[in-house]
C-alpha cells in the first residue's frame, strides 16, 4: 500500500473515531448530564398520577346507626387512542378450580364482548365508546367494586376504571332535614353535611406510576403512593328510633288538621341534647329532587312564629324571680281588661274572678297575665325574655337558624308592651320555645341545644363534644315555682288530655295569630303545646308546634300527641315513674 493509501486510511480512522466520540459524548449528555432535561421530559410523558379519593366521614345517631355514609363506586373508562393500537392481545387466565394458569390470545372484539357481558351492556354500545380519537371516555358509570374487579381481571388493554365515592343515606327520610345532603359533585348543601363539612371531608391521596404508550403500567418502574386520609365520623345526639316516632307524630298532626306544617322537638333537660328534631314532610336525602324545596331545611330551627300563651310562663317566672308575685298571689280579674287605652279579653267568657297567679296561668288568661305582668317594667320584661334566649340564635349546629324577632323595649307601641306578656308581638322558632321550658325544667339554667355528640377520626380516636356552659336565668326556687304552675295546667283545669299513666306531667298550651306571608295582617293561627316529665325530676321536654291548622282553633290540641311522644321517650330510656303526688295549687282565693 502506497503512502497516499495509508494517509487516507488514517484520515478515515480519525474521522470515524471523532464520530464515535461525538455519539458517546451525546449519550453521556443525555443519559448522564441530561442537558435540556430530555430524560426528565420523557419520564414526565410516561408519568401517570392517579387520585385516590378519600372517603367522606359517616354521620351516625346516638346509638351508632348510620344516617349517612360514602361507598366506593367505579366508572369504567376507555382510552380510544390506546384501544386503536392493537388488534389482538394476550392475557393470563387462571383456572379457579385447579389454579393452573395459561396464556390465551384474544381479538379486540373478543375483549370488548367480555367487557359488555360483565357490565350487562350491548356490545355495540361498548364498541362505540371504544372507537374514536379520545384518550378518555366513559363506557359506564357507578358500578360496584365487585363488577370493577371482574372488568380489571379481563386485562383488556385500553380499558380502565376510575374510583369515585357515592353518598348514601340508609335511613332515608328519618332525620333528613337534620342530616342534609351533598350534590353530585360532593358539595354539602344542607344539614350536618353542611355545618360539619370540614370534619367530614377527608384528604385525597395519590398513586404515581410510569406507563407505556398503551397505558399499561411499566412493571419495573417505581410506584409512589400517598394514602388518602378519610373524613371523620360525626355522631349525633339524635336517637333514630325516637326521631322516626316523632316524625310520624308530626306528620299525623299536619294531616289531621290540614295544617301547613308541624314540628316536634325532644330535648334532654340536664344536657340540652337533642333527642329528636322532627318536621312534617321530611325529605329523603337519597332523592332530594322529589321533595318540595320548602321542606329542605328544618322548620324547627328556621321558621319564626308567635308563641302565644306558652310564653306566659316567662312572664310568671320573671314576676317570681323579682319578688313581685308568688304562685298564690291574688288578682281580681275582670271579664275584660282596659289598661293604657288597650282592651284585652280571654278565650272564654267569665265574670269578675278572684284568681291566683297559678289560676291565671292554668286557664291561660290574657287579662290576668297583663294585670300581673304590668308589675314588671318594660325593661325588666325585655331583659327576662332575652335571658330566656328570645331574640337570639340558640347556636345549634344546623344551618339556617333564625334568631326570631324581639324588638327593643324602647320601640314597643302602646299595645305591644302588653301583648309580649302573653306571647304576641314577639316571634320565635319552635326550638327556642322548647328551650325556654328546658331552662325551667333544669332549675333555671338555660343550655345550648347540642346535636353533635362526638367526632371520631379515621383511626378511631373519639373526641367528645363538651357541653357548653349554661346560663342561669332564674333561681332553682323560682324554677320550682314555675314548674308547679305548669303542672297546675294539667291538674287544675279542664284540659285533661295530657295524661301519661304513672308520670307527673306539666306544660303549657299556646295559640296565636299567624302573620300573613305577605306581611299584611294575619292568616290563620299557630297552635302549640310544650311539656315536661316527670315533674318530680324532669328528664325530657317535648315541644309541639302546628302552623295554620284548618277549622275551629278550639278543636285543635297537641295534648294527645304529647302523651304519645313523651310516653315513648320515657319508656325508651327507662325513666322511673313518679313516686310523689302531683302538685295542685289553688286557682281561686276567697
Amino acid at each position: 500500500m502506497n503512502k497516499v493509501g495509508r494517509t487516507r486510511i488514517r484520515v478515515g480512522f480519525i474521522l470515524m473515531l471523532a464520530f464515535l466520540l461525538v455519539i458517546a459524548g451525546r449519550l453521556v449528555m443525555v443519559q448522564g448530564l441530561d442537558v435540556g432535561n430530555l430524560a426528565q421530559a420523557a419520564e414526565k410523558q410516561r408519568t401517570v398520577v392517579q387520585t385516590l379519593p378519600a372517603v367522606r366521614g359517616k354521620i351516625i345517631d346516638a346509638k351508632g346507626k348510620v344516617l349517612a355514609e360514602s361507598i366506593i363506586r367505579y366508572n369504567i373508562t376507555v382510552s380510544q387512542v390506546n384501544m386503536a393500537d392493537y388488534t389482538t392481545y394476550k392475557h393470563r387466565n387462571v383456572d379457579p378450580e385447579t389454579g393452573i394458569s395459561s396464556i390465551e390470545e384474544y381479538t379486540k372484539d373478543d375483549g370488548l364482548q367480555q367487557v359488555a357481558d360483565v357490565l350487562g351492556l350491548d356490545v355495540a354500545d361498548v364498541k362505540k365508546s371504544a372507537t374514536g380519537k379520545k384518550n378518555f371516555d366513559y363506557i359506564t358509570q357507578d358500578v360496584s367494586p365487585q363488577v370493577e374487579k371482574k372488568v380489571a381481571e379481563l386485562g383488556v388493554p385500553g380499558i380502565y376504571s376510575e374510583a369515585i365515592t357515592k353518598r348514601v343515606y340508609p335511613m332515608g327520610s328519618v332525620g333528613g332535614p337534620i342530616v342534609g345532603f351533598v350534590d353530585n359533585e360532593g358539595k354539602p348543601l344542607a344539614g350536618i353535611e353542611q355545618t360539619m363539612n370540614d370534619k367530614l371531608t377527608g384528604t385525597d391521596g395519590s398513586r404515581t406510576y410510569q406507563a407505556g404508550k398503551n397505558g399499561i403500567i411499566i412493571p419495573t418502574a417505581p410506584v409512589r403512593t400517598e394514602p388518602a386520609v378519610d373524613g371523620q365520623t360525626i355522631q349525633l345526639t339524635i336517637d333514630q328510633d325516637i326521631q322516626y316516632y316523632a316524625q310520624q307524630a308530626a306528620q299525623q298532626q299536619k294531616e289531621q288538621y290540614s295544617a301547613e306544617w308541624a314540628s316536634i322537638s325532644v330535648i334532654e333537660v340536664s344536657t340540652g341534647k337533642v333527642v329528636a328534631l322532627a318536621d312534617s314532610d321530611s325529605y329523603d336525602p337519597n332523592d332530594v329532587a322529589a321533595s318540595d324545596p320548602a321542606n329542605i331545611g328544618s322548620r324547627t330551627v328556621s321558621s319564626v312564629v308567635e308563641p302565644g300563651s306558652t310564653n306566659k310562663i316567662v312572664t310568671a317566672s320573671a314576676l317570681l324571680q323579682e319578688g313581685l308575685a308568688t304562685p298564690g298571689s291574688k288578682f281580681l280579674v275582670p271579664p275584660s281588661l282596659n289598661i293604657g287605652g288597650q282592651n284585652f279579653s280571654d278565650s272564654f267568657e267569665h265574670g269578675t274572678e278572684k284568681r291566683t297567679l297559678s289560676g291565671i296561668i292554668a286557664d291561660s288568661m290574657n287579662t290576668g297575665t297583663v294585670m300581673a305582668g304590668s308589675r314588671l317594667s318594660l325593661e325588666q320584661n325585655y331583659n327576662y325574655m332575652r335571658k330566656f334566649g328570645i331574640g337570639a340564635k340558640t347556636g345549634i349546629a344546623l344551618p339556617g337558624e333564625s334568631p326570631g324577632i324581639l324588638a327593643d323595649w324602647r320601640t314597643w307601641d302602646g299595645r305591644q308592651k302588653y301583648t309580649v306578656l302573653f306571647g304576641q308581638g314577639v316571634a320565635q322558632t319552635p326550638l327556642q320555645t322548647t328551650m325556654i321550658f328546658q331552662t325551667i325544667a333544669n332549675d333555671g339554667v338555660r343550655l345550648k341545644p347540642q346535636i353533635v355528640e362526638s367526632v371520631a377520626d379515621a383511626n378511631g380516636k373519639v373526641e367528645t363534644v363538651p357541653q357548653a356552659p349554661g346560663t342561669e336565668v332564674i333561681s332553682p326556687k323560682t324554677a320550682q315555682g314555675a314548674r308547679d304552675m305548669l303542672e297546675g295546667v294539667v291538674t287544675m283545669t279542664d284540659y285533661k288530655v295530657v295524661n301519661i299513666p304513672g308520670y307527673r306531667t306539666g306544660g303549657k298550651t299556646g295559640t296565636s295569630e299567624a302573620p300573613a306571608d305577605n306581611g299584611v295582617g294575619f292568616d290563620g293561627y299557630t297552635s302549640s303545646f310544650i311539656g315536661m316529665a316527670p315533674m318530680d325530676d324532669p328528664k325530657y321536654v317535648v315541644g309541639i308546634t302546628v302552623q295554620r291548622p284548618k277549622g275551629s282553633i278550639y278543636g285543635v290540641t297537641q295534648g294527645y300527641t304529647f302523651n304519645q311522644v313523651m310516653g315513648q321517650v320515657l319508656r325508651s330510656y327507662d325513666v322511673p315513674p313518679s313516686t310523689t303526688p302531683p302538685v295542685k295549687l289553688p286557682k281561686f282565693y276567697k
